[in-house]
């Protein structure tokens, strides 16, 4: 494919756009510069951007995609759980991971990794529960999806506890799932996920700032 052939496909994916997919972008983004602001505001917004996200693959039938949404749903729920609270308390600093958080974030990686590669190549592409069709994305790179999958699973409960280290795992992601996304021939996405990472490399050092800020003798 050459730069006209993309250009072509990206005016495509623009005019084909539904107000819901519009919508969801648009929480979506939102969600990521209330986090860069360390705004709990983030946690119902992306809360929106997930449902809206999950109402267009129930129409797409793509079930398997639903699943990985419900765990960013309820891993929403349960970091603005956490965030409410530590705020009723006056408690909203932002802190560097403690080595067996760590440790934990990068198990998450690993064994999230091996799951969705093992459901990616095992997997049937379509069978029948309760007279119900069933259709499961079949991915020619398992690797990369799964990959990219695993590491904003850390990503996001990295998030939750209010660790800066959330931003390395979700750019990891982002980093993979940007060529991925033109593979696929998806290129609004792309672009999208490319303005992600680039937020998330300013989160990282809004938050590093707010850190500092917070010791003593530092302004």
């Amino acid at each position: 494919m050459n730069f006209q052939d993309w250009f072509k496909l990206f005016q495509e994916q623009i005019l084909h756009t539904s107000l819901i997919e519009w919508l969801a972008v648009g929480f979506g983004v939102a969600e990521v510069l209330l986090a860069k602001k360390n705004s709990i505001w983030l946690y119902p917004t992306g809360i929106i951007s997930i449902l809206l996200v999950m109402s267009l693959l129930y129409k797409a039938n793509l079930y398997a995609e639903i699943v990985l949404n419900v765990y960013y749903l309820v891993m929403s729920i349960y970091g603005w759980l956490i965030w409410k609270n530590r705020e009723n308390h006056h408690h909203r600093e932002v802190l560097w991971s403690t080595r067996k958080e760590l440790i934990t974030a990068v198990l998450i990686s690993v064994i999230g990794f091996g799951i969705f590669y093992t459901a990616l190549i095992n997997l049937p592409e379509h069978f029948v529960i309760a007279k119900v069709d069933i259709f499961f994305t079949k991915s020619d790179v398992p690797i990369a999806d799964a990959f990219v999958s695993a590491f904003a699973w850390a990503g996001m409960w990295l998030l939750a506890k209010r660790k800066i280290e959330n931003w390395i795992f979700l750019n990891i992601s982002n980093v993979v799932a940007i060529p991925l996304l033109f593979h696929k021939k998806l290129p609004l996405m792309a672009c999208l996920t490319t303005f992600l990472f680039v937020v998330a490399l300013f989160g990282f050092f809004e938050w590093k700032k707010i850190i500092n800020k917070s010791k003593p003798g530092l302004t």
